[in-house]
C-alpha cells in the first residue's frame, strides 16, 4: 500500500530530493559522500563555528561551537547531535541546525563530531557525545543548571541515549533533552518489531534502512545487559529522573510509534513531556523549511527550548 497521498502536499518536492534506498548494496563511502552533498545548498550557517578539539574516548574529538555571544558567562547552553542513521552525517557540513538555534536562543549551541558505524559500533557514538556534553557544562559561558541536549532522527536517539548515560553515572544534569524523530528502538522494522504500523516508513528512512543502521551500531553487542538502554533507549527498563522531554514525530515516519511510545512511558515513570505529532509528516519534514509543517515544528520546538532552557525573551 502507497501513502503517498497521505504526505502533506508541502512535503512532496522531498520525496525526490531524498528516495529510499537499499544501503545494504551501496558503498558507504559513496553513500556519506552524496549524504553529505545534500547540505551544501544551505551555503554558510548563520553563525560561524569555532572549532575546538578535546580528549575524547577514542582520541581527539571535535565540537563545533556557535556562540552568538562570546565571552558572555551564566548562559544556557545546547549539545546538538546530528543526524545520518548512525552510519553517515558530519557536524563539519550539518552546520546550519545548530547554528540556527544559537542565533535564535541567543546560546552557546556545540555539535559533536561523533564516532560513527560500523567502524565505530556502540558504544562509541554514544560516550563521546557525553564526552561532549561534559566539556560544554565545564564552560565558563555555561550556567550548568541550565544544560540540554538535542538531536534529529539518529541524534536525538543519541541524546536520549547521553542522557540515559549522564542519570546513570552522575552527570551533567541536564534541563531538558529535545529529541525531533528520534531513533530510539533498534527492533523497528525487525522480525521482532512490536509495532508493524503499516503507514508508517516508505520513505527517506524505511525499515530497510532502520535494519541496516541498527546492524551497524551494535556489531558484536548482544542488548540484553544493563546498558541496553544506553544503545536503544525503548529499552530502558527504568525511565525515571530523567529531564523534561520535549519530543516531535510525523505521522508518516518510521519512528512515530517507537517515538509516542517513548513518550508514553516516560509521562508514566514521572517525566514531564511535550509531545508533537505532525500530520501528514514524513522523515525528515521540517528540511522543507518554508512549509507550514516545518514552520510549526520550529516555532514548537524553539519555544520548549526556551521555556525550559529558562532563556529570557
Amino acid at each position: 500500500m502507497s501513502t503517498c497521498h497521505l504526505v502533506d502536499p508541502e512535503l512532496l518536492p522531498l520525496l525526490e530530493m531524498m528516495p529510499p534506498a537499499d544501503l545494504a548494496a551501496m558503498d558507504l563511502n559513496e553513500l556519506r559522500v552524496a549524504s553529505n552533498a545534500r547540505y551544501a545548498f544551505l551555503g554558510a550557517p548563520a553563525i560561524a563555528p569555532v572549532v575546538h578539539t578535546i580528549a575524547g574516548p577514542g582520541g581527539p574529538l571535535e565540537i563545533y561551537l556557535y556562540d552568538p555571544a562570546p565571552g558572555t558567562p551564566g548562559r544556557a547552553a545546547l549539545l546538538h547531535i546530528h543526524g545520518g542513521g548512525m552510519i553517515m552525517g558530519s557536524a563539519r557540513v550539518m552546520q546550519a541546525g545548530p547554528a540556527a538555534m544559537a542565533q535564535s536562543l541567543g546560546i552557546p549551541v556545540a555539535s559533536v563530531e561523533y564516532r560513527l558505524a560500523p567502524e565505530h559500533p556502540f558504544p562509541a557514538p554514544q560516550e563521546d557525545c557525553l564526552a561532549a556534553l561534559t566539556w560544554l557544562a565545564s564552560l565558563p559561558e555555561v550556567d550548568a543548571n541550565r544544560l540540554g541536549v538535542t538531536g534529529e532522527s539518529a541524534g536525538g536517539g543519541l541524546a536520549a541515549s547521553v542522557a540515559l548515560m549522564a542519570r546513570d553515572r552522575g552527570g551533567p544534569k541536564l534541563a531538558a533533552q529535545f529529541l525531533t524523530y528520534p531513533m530510539l528502538d533498534h527492533r523497528t522494522g525487525g522480525d521482532h518489531c512490536p509495532y508493524n504500523n503499516p503507514t508508517t516508513g516508505e520513505f527517506i528512512w524505511t525499515r530497510g534502512s532502520n535494519r541496516y543502521g541498527w546492524g551497524a551500531l551494535r556489531g558484536d553487542y548482544q542488548p540484553t545487559d544493563q546498558h541496553k538502554g544506553w544503545f536503544s533507549p525503548s529499552l530502558a527498563d527504568d525511565l525515571s529522573g530523567l529531564p523534561p522531554t520535549w519530543i516531535g514525530t510525523g505521522s508518516l515516519d518510521l519512528f512515530y510509534d517507537e517515538d509516542l511510545d517513548y513518550a508514553r512511558r516516560l509521562v508514566a515513570a514521572g517525566v514531564p513531556v511535550e509531545l508533537h505529532a505532525y500530520p501528514g509528516a514524513i522523515h525528515a519534514f521540517n528540511a522543507v523549511a518554508g512549509s507550514r509543517l516545518a514552520q510549526a515544528y520550529g516555532r514548537d520546538l524553539l519555544g520548549a527550548m526556551a521555556q525550559w532552557l529558562r532563556i529570557p525573551a
